[in-house]
């Protein structure tokens, strides 16, 4: 039977709802740590259009796509509707399968559509987060034992009202966990005036090469920014030194920064060779990046506390000082407290498990000496996550004494745990004060899976203030909840295991519905195990089976993670293209087995690297899969970098088993097809509000739709084409469709170089591609590399189009129109006869519809402000300026020539 995904999916319906409100995940998300976010609403469309019929009669069709519409506007709309349908279609509870389940969201929406959802995770840390999000919420829990610490009043309520138990419970559970880690760290956090302190903010410590003093390395001196409406004048510190007594301290004062940093920009990034170079306050030395760093990296640095910072009781301002002797003492007694904490069972207290090699992209703090998970944090740090941890396992201790089922004991506890991620977020060296957008403590990742590393840090105290234990209770408590009121679903089956072995039997599954690792975008496994290696510990008692790893750093196991490591290649680890390319087939053509003979093969993804496309596809075909649907939403907020993680569109792919009997196709009538059905999209895409680029992506789809109704296709020799030739078509029906306008005048009809560029300029503008985007632009416009390589810059991280000042190229007759409105560009700011001369050499004039219609194109699409625009923009107010100078100068030529012609026609005596 023909699924609802082949014919038709909510594109429109699922853009707007991922955007904000009840489809965004928003609330779902945060339960859990974890890296990558599928919005509830494209998990609900995919699972709901991958199991509901596609009718033959045409109003059927239209009622039931009316009805999915109504659906996405909400968690329980429709639903029952939807429900009888599912059952009329099944008989029984649909059975979906997400291989790839992360923090399971796919499960959660299958399971809120009253159908059995299972979930199939490699990661050990994500399985555990998505039963927390899928599976325990939904249990009933109604005949447990109350809890050991609930008073008399508290039973009889809930004797009284058992409808929200777990709920209760967790808030309970979390309330006792928060009571005991208090109490046992309460030594090491002197109150101040009365008040726990906020936090404190520490700096490492290395020894001067030249007068061997240490001195703290700070690259940030403002510590509350000014609030002029306020009166607030803010705060800074500056480092002070004593040569004679050899002293280093903080000094806090009112008002901007008054003194230099130990650490200063000396490169063009932190991230360039030469990088932030530490001067020591005592003798001026500078050390360069490379030698802090090696020091650093020998185990030369010490922690140093600077700075406390305060909650003012009356308007909750962050208020800095310098520390108390009494302060200073309690950090060093917790670093003499860790030394004596007993372990949990096997596992030693502070975390030995080691660092993998080659992590020096993901946990950027072995750069600088780290080798252990337990050396991210400083003492008082890892002091006070050891407690917590103790914490949990003592109160679940308790609770299984008290008769708690062990089931509902690893709930609890694992919704403890869960809060105890969360805080670790902002609780390593890499969590640094922020003081824009309001003075708070900044997350440990830099971007969505890579661990920083600062030499200066923040740490927060016992406050009750954003980040304490209390705070983060309060959020998870109001997140359960939140999800168990949204809708209530059927208890999903989420376990550990491998998408390429899956443990079900063949055609046991309606759907099988999932969201796959994208390439090298995200390093799920090692970012998550500074999250493991805490959540083993806080674990211990409730799951001691979530320590079992066959990896001998004590990590998570790494032989069937199916990612492209960053770097992986050159430090030898295994997890390369090839075997991401390979262990995808062989995920797909285990989805494959265990999907029924008319169920589909779901594939959510979006990268935008068109190469990790190709590849993506290669691995559909390999594992036996053809396309017969691929619908385009926007579902992300797009990333930091535009060659990584920078996807705002996905494609959710429908895939079914290869025909048997397909017949070969031939190369011309291929390609005519795929043109017609990309063309045919291209409006649909248009209304569903899909940028040009996001249209190139999704381009892949149609094409792959129509190449999978062939065994395979031949060119005119007989030799088999290979995939990339359709993709490429695919990407010219989108720029052919698009039917762009430069001004008046149709693109197709500038010359290639310059049409090549303002589709370049449409797409990207002047900011960063990925690298391999050119080598396909470049194709699709049947161009060789060579013919526009002088008009891009390739670097490291992407590429981009030149600046008219980075242009190089001479002008003549033969130039095309955008080297000439380059050049023009480029003269600009030396006169009109500059830019005059340059078009006196095209050999143009100040009619030429083509040459001065780019430049209205190009100035109209750069952002206002950047040089090229305003020069392109000048140029056209100018116009008839340059007219006149260009009139002048061709006019000054023709009459030297002619003078010059003279004189050679009438030779003298001499």
């Amino acid at each position: 039977m023909t699924r609802m995904i082949e014919r038709w999916f909510p594109c429109t319906e699922v853009s707007d709802a991922c955007s904000e409100g009840w489809g965004s995940g928003n609330t779902e998300s945060s339960l859990w740590v974890w890296f990558a976010k599928r919005p509830v609403a494209q998990a609900k469309a995919a699972v709901l259009t991958s199991l509901l019929p596609w009718p033959e009669d045409e109003k059927e069709q239209r009622d039931l796509q009316e009805l999915v519409r109504k659906a996405l506007t909400g968690h329980t709309v429709a639903a029952n509707e939807i429900q009888q349908i599912l059952n009329k279609e099944y008989q029984k509870l649909p059975r979906v399968l997400d291989p790839f389940s992360g923090r399971a969201m796919i499960p959660l929406e299958a399971g809120r559509l009253q159908a059995q959802a299972y979930g199939i995770d490699y990661s050990s840390f994500a399985a555990l987060g998505g039963a927390l999000l899928s599976d325990l919420p939904f249990r009933d829990w109604s005949q447990e034992p109350l809890l050991p610490f609930t008073d008399d009043e508290q039973r009889q309520v809930e004797i009284e009202d058992n409808s929200d138990r777990i709920v209760t419970d967790v808030a309970r559970f979390l309330g006792e966990v928060g009571s005991r880690f208090r109490q046992s760290m309460d030594e090491f956090y002197p109150k101040y005036r009365g008040a726990y302190p906020w936090g404190y903010l520490w700096a490492s410590t290395l020894p001067c090469q030249e007068c061997g003093r240490r001195f703290p390395l700070v690259g940030e001196l403002e510590l509350r920014r000014a609030r002029p409406k306020k009166n607030d004048g803010g705060q800074s510190f500056r480092v002070v030194a004593d040569p004679q007594s050899g002293v280093c301290e903080a000094a806090v004062h009112d008002g901007p920064p008054t003194g230099t940093p130990t650490r200063v920009q000396a490169g063009k990034s932190k991230y360039s060779a030469t990088g932030r170079v530490a001067v020591c306050p005592f003798c001026s030395h500078v050390h360069s990046k490379a030698v802090h760093t090696r020091l650093s990296a020998e185990g030369q640095r010490r922690d140093m506390l600077l700075v406390a910072a305060d909650i003012d009781p009356d308007d909750g301002t962050k208020v800095f000082r310098s520390p108390t002797d009494k302060e200073i003492d309690a950090a060093r007694r917790a670093a003499d407290a860790l030394e004596s904490e007993s372990p949990f069972g096997v596992l030693p207290a502070r975390p030995d498990e080691t660092i993998p090699d080659g992590n020096t992209w993901t946990i950027q703090s072995v750069n600088y000496g780290d080798r252990t998970y337990g050396d991210l944090c400083e003492a008082r740090q890892t002091l006070g996550l050891v407690r917590l941890a103790r914490a949990i396992n003592e109160v679940t201790e308790d609770c299984l004494k008290a008769g708690i089922s062990s089931d509902y004991a690893r709930a609890l506890a694992g919704y403890a745990t869960a809060a105890m991620m969360r805080k670790m977020r902002r609780s390593t060296r890499g969590a640094r004060l922020q003081i824009t957008g309001g003075t708070r403590v900044g997350d440990i990742f830099v971007n969505q899976s890579a661990v920083s590393f600062s030499y200066d840090w923040f740490e927060s105290g016992l406050s009750g203030g954003p980040g304490s234990w209390e705070s983060l209770s309060r959020q998870t408590i109001t997140t359960l909840r939140n999800i168990r009121q949204r809708a209530m679903a059927l208890p999903a089956v989420i376990q550990r295991g491998t998408a390429t072995a899956l443990p079900f039997r063949p055609g046991s599954m309606d759907a099988v519905v999932t969201d796959p690792p994208y390439d090298d975008m995200i390093d799920y496994s090692d970012s998550s195990d500074l999250f493991y290696v805490w959540a083993k510990r806080a674990m211990y008692t409730a799951d001691p089976m979530l320590s079992m790893t066959m990896h001998p750093g004590g990590v998570q196991e790494k032989n069937d993670d199916i990612t492209v490591k960053r770097g992986g290649s050159q430090g030898g680890d295994h997890r390369t293209q090839q075997h991401y390319d390979d262990s995808l087939a062989r995920a797909f053509a285990e989805a494959r087995r265990v999907v029924t003979e008319d169920g589909v093969v779901t594939i959510v993804f979006g990268h935008g690297d068109l190469e990790v496309w190709r590849r993506l596809l290669s691995a559909i075909t390999s594992a036996g899969l053809v396309l017969t649907g691929s619908w385009p939403a926007k579902t992300e907020a797009g990333g930091a970098s535009a060659t990584a993680a920078n996807i705002v569109t996905t494609l959710t792919m429908a895939c079914r088993p290869a025909p048997a009997n397909r017949r070969e196709g031939r190369l011309a009538a291929v390609e005519s097809q795929v043109k017609a059905e990309v063309k045919a999209r291209v409006e649909l895409w248009d209304r569903s509000g899909l940028a040009h680029t996001d249209m190139l992506m999704a381009s892949a789809g149609p094409a792959m739709e129509v190449t999978g109704r062939y065994s395979q296709i031949l060119d005119v020799t007989g030799d088999e084409v290979d995939l990339e030739r359709f993709l490429i078509v695919a990407r010219k029906a989108v720029q052919e469709s698009a039917d762009i306008k430069v001004v008046s005048l149709p693109l197709d009809s500038f010359d290639a170089r310059t049409r090549f560029v303002l589709w370049w300029v449409r797409l990207y503008g002047q900011q960063l591609a990925p690298k391999s985007e050119l080598r396909w632009q470049v194709l699709a416009a049947d161009l060789e590399m060579a013919d526009v390589k002088d008009l891009l810059h390739q670097g490291d991280k992407g590429c981009r189009l030149l600046t008219a000042k980075e242009f190089k190229g001479s002008i003549t007759p033969d130039s095309s129109v955008i080297d000439v409105a380059f050049a023009m560009a480029q003269a600009w700011p030396d006169g009109l006869d500059a830019v005059a001369e340059v078009l006196v050499d095209a050999a143009r004039d100040n009619d030429d519809e083509y040459l001065w219609s780019a430049i209205t194109y190009l100035a109209n699409r750069l952002p206002e402000g950047e040089a090229d625009a305003s020069a392109w923009n000048n140029l056209q107010r100018a116009r008839r300026g340059v007219d006149v100078a260009a009139r002048t100068i061709a006019n000054t030529q023709i009459r030297t020539a002619r003078e010059t012609a003279g004189r050679d026609t009438h030779p003298t005596l001499w």
